[in-house]
């Protein structure tokens, strides 16, 4: 995941929220800046092959990811996508982790980490408190209440990107890659 529930409790306003709630939409904001920037962020030199078996990877270089670590597995038939690790199984040898979400046995993996720079992470945390925030007040552009008058901002086509303000997505330009 982009930041972990934690982080995103103490760096954004999101009381009220459950941390299943913050966590799906933490997901969803993950997926949306990936598909914008066209951009999957890994870390190539954290890159390795791995099977699994019972929902633990063994890797073929040990040492390499750590707890909360996010992880893409490509070249794969069943298991394609973004990945949190769980914990590296030290018990059972450096060479194994586990990873949060449900994955399907499977030969020779590749697994690479997932790096987001801090402004990309700053960018989600404002992605989420515009969630908690306006997402409720979107389409309402004027509201007046007696003498009080209150306008939103216009949520058309020339001003939002992907569901969110493009205000908000600017920061990502730097990393937008060319689609293919």
């Amino acid at each position: 995941m982009i930041i972990s529930v934690d982080e995103a409790k103490s760096l954004a306003n999101v009381a009220g929220w459950t941390d299943s709630k913050i966590m799906m939409r933490l997901k969803a904001i993950e997926q949306t800046i990936r598909a914008y920037t066209n951009n999957n962020f890994q870390a190539r030199g954290f890159r390795t092959v791995a099977s699994i078996h019972g929902g633990v990877f063994t890797l073929s270089t040990p040492g390499l990811f750590k707890a909360d670590d996010t992880i893409q597995i490509s070249n794969s038939k069943r298991n394609d996508g973004v990945f949190t690790v769980f914990d590296p199984l030290s018990p059972v040898g450096d060479d194994e982790m586990a990873v949060v979400e449900p994955v399907v046995d499977e030969e020779c993996v590749l697994v690479t980490k997932v790096v987001y720079p801090a402004d990309v992470v700053a960018c989600a945390v404002n992605l989420l408190e515009w969630e908690v925030n306006n997402r409720a007040k979107v389409g309402i552009q004027s509201e007046t209440l007696s003498r009080h008058s209150v306008s939103y901002f216009n949520m058309d086509s020339a001003n939002q990107v992907m569901g969110y303000p493009a205000s908000l997505l600017g920061a990502l330009k730097p990393y937008r890659k060319a689609r293919c």
